[in-house]
């Protein structure tokens, strides 16, 4: 909910009536106070796309001066010409400092290690939204130029932990940095990545573009930590059955011990019974928000063998019952 309420934070500046935006992406306004409230991301996508439509800029009223739609599109078909990563990334750096009120981008290599900065704050983003927003689009956009997910060694952040912090993994993929002494944001990896060569066309861009920017800001399913690899085990499980499996049957699918899967999760900052509640939570808002399923036939099929057991479930996720987040979603009564 910390991520709705950032995005909506340019449009309200701007005295844009946000609640109608809510209703058209299905997201219940009521749900904006409660901290433990969550989102499908088709919903996030709704609302976005209706951001873009009602501002008219790419910066979604986060800056102090609009990003003009097409823009973005344009860098990309800038960086697109260039032999290499490197030259690419050093065109869009140059592209968007044509312009104020942008990001101010920067690369710098020291070591053998890259290191990509968004170095301001934008004026009205004082949840860092929109910062946020452009390390992550910038790092997934250059792995779609290259054909290869390019491995983070850290994301770094001048600020200091927010309390949703446990979030960032998720989005970066990557150890998590806050205080850092230096300003902005930033990411880092090996450099020689940036001797990659492009490997997109113009036909591919098109395409890519017609889904932009939603496709880039969706969590990509890397896989590349255990617990990433856990959840999208159980996700694939409960789609076929209502039993998700235990402890060691995933560790037996991942080929490690379950004392092994134990203590990596542990390392990770997680827990295995803490992913299964967190696969169950985002298929119970996805299914109250996007189907009219019954209530009932939803509990069932998420494996719990009692209604009143999903609503105490449902109620300690989101600080709401399944059936008032229905109605207040605007999805059909079953």
């Amino acid at each position: 909910m910390h991520h709705v309420r950032a995005v909506l934070a340019g449009a309200r500046v701007s005295g844009i009536d946000t609640v109608p935006l809510l209703q058209e992406a299905q997201i219940p306004p009521l749900l904006l106070g409660d901290d433990r409230a969550r989102i499908t991301p088709a919903q996030f996508a709704r609302l976005f796309r209706a951001l873009y439509r009602v501002t008219q800029d790419e910066f979604l009223g986060l800056s102090s001066v609009p990003s003009r739609p097409g823009t973005f599109a344009m860098m990309c078909y800038a960086a697109l010409g260039c032999p290499d990563l490197g030259a690419a990334v050093e065109r869009s750096a140059a592209f968007y400092g044509l312009f104020p009120g942008g990001p101010e981008l920067a690369l710098e290599v020291e070591g053998g290690q890259a290191r990509f900065t968004v170095r301001n704050d934008f004026a009205r983003d004082e949840e860092r939204f929109l910062t946020e927003c452009v390390l992550a689009i910038w790092h997934r956009l250059s792995s779609w130029l290259i054909g290869r997910r390019i491995p983070l060694a850290h994301a770094s952040f001048a600020y200091p932990a927010p309390p949703h912090e446990a979030e960032y993994e998720i989005l970066f993929d990557c150890p998590v940095r806050f205080g850092e002494a230096r300003t902005g944001a930033a990411v880092a990896f090996d450099a020689h990545w940036l001797t990659a060569p492009l490997v997109r066309d113009e036909a591919a861009l098109d395409a890519m573009l017609r889904r932009a920017p939603f496709d880039l800001l969706s969590r990509p399913a890397y896989g590349t930590t255990v617990a990433e690899q856990v959840r999208r085990t159980l996700t694939q499980a409960l789609r076929s059955s209502p039993r998700l499996p235990e402890l060691g049957e995933v560790a037996g699918r991942l080929a490690v011990s379950p004392a092994t899967l134990r203590r990596r999760l542990r390392q990770e900052g997680t827990s295995f019974q803490q992913l299964k509640d967190h696969v169950r939570r985002d298929a119970a808002i996805a299914g109250l928000a996007e189907s009219g399923e019954p209530i009932a036939e939803l509990a069932a099929r998420l494996g719990f063998s009692e209604d009143t057991a999903f609503h105490r479930a449902f109620r300690r996720w989101t600080g709401t019952t399944p059936g008032a987040y229905r109605v207040a979603s605007g999805s059909p009564e079953a």
